[in-house]
């Protein structure tokens, strides 16, 4: 399983930030149009990715709800046909609630910085260390505390969980509220 340390954090001034990460990144940024598709799961979160083109991956991951940096386990599997496979886990794991956004992506050595614009929520952060084999979480985390001062990101700014986490808070006892 694949690990990283990940924040996730409102965006302060989200244009000085994106330059900040244009200057940071080891080439310029990308744009990707995309919509998460969340499935109810015993464990962790289980999402279908869709992106612009028509392809996709299923990602299944566990991380702490925390404001820290905190270490997010992961697995991602490509699909070739994102409708179909949609279709078969809202069937039988029903849907939790979609999230669309656009993303661009800037990758600066091992960090992954996402500049997010969240239908429905705003514009937010965040930051994926992806660890090395032979590396431990807290050296992650000193990248990600880099990186988090250098982007202008307070403490204040963290958000604890997921997207979907803030789609269901704003969307009533049902716990499911499309963002398109």
């Amino acid at each position: 399983m694949a690990r990283n340390i990940e924040i996730k954090a409102r965006a302060r001034d989200f244009e000085s930030q994106e330059s900040v990460a244009a200057r940071l990144a080891d080439g310029p940024g990308v744009l990707i149009e995309q919509e998460d598709t969340f499935f109810h799961v015993a464990l962790g979160r289980l999402k279908l990715r869709e992106f612009g083109d028509g392809s996709g991956e299923l990602i299944q991951y566990e991380r702490p709800d925390s404001l820290e940096p905190a270490e997010s386990s992961y697995v991602r599997s490509p699909v070739g046909e994102p409708d179909s496979l949609k279709a078969a886990l809202a069937a039988s794991l029903g849907v939790r609630a979609v999230v669309k956004k656009r993303r661009t992506l800037f990758l600066a050595g091992q960090t992954r910085i996402h500049l997010d614009e969240v239908a429905g929520l705003g514009r937010f952060i965040e930051l994926e260390v992806v660890l090395r084999a032979e590396q431990s979480e807290g050296e992650g985390r000193q990248i990600a505390d880099r990186m988090m001062a250098s982007l202008g990101i307070e403490p204040s700014d963290l958000i604890a969980g997921a997207y979907v986490d803030l789609l269901e808070a704003e969307g009533g006892s049902d716990g499911v509220k499309s963002s398109g």
